[in-house]
């Protein structure tokens, strides 16, 4: 799940949930920053989280 960082502790509860596991937490490349916004809301990505 790429989130940004308002929504990086709800994304990272939600894999927990989902998985009963702890997900790799990734920080997104300057390029995929620019294309790429938050699966919980409108704001750039910055971080991905899962495995």
């Amino acid at each position: 799940m790429k989130c940004c960082l308002e929504h990086v502790e709800l994304a990272m509860e939600m894999y927990i949930d989902e998985h009963e596991i702890a997900p790799n937490m990734e920080k997104l490349s300057e390029e995929e920053k620019l294309s790429t916004t938050c699966e919980l809301c409108s704001e750039p990505a910055v971080y991905m989280v899962g495995n």
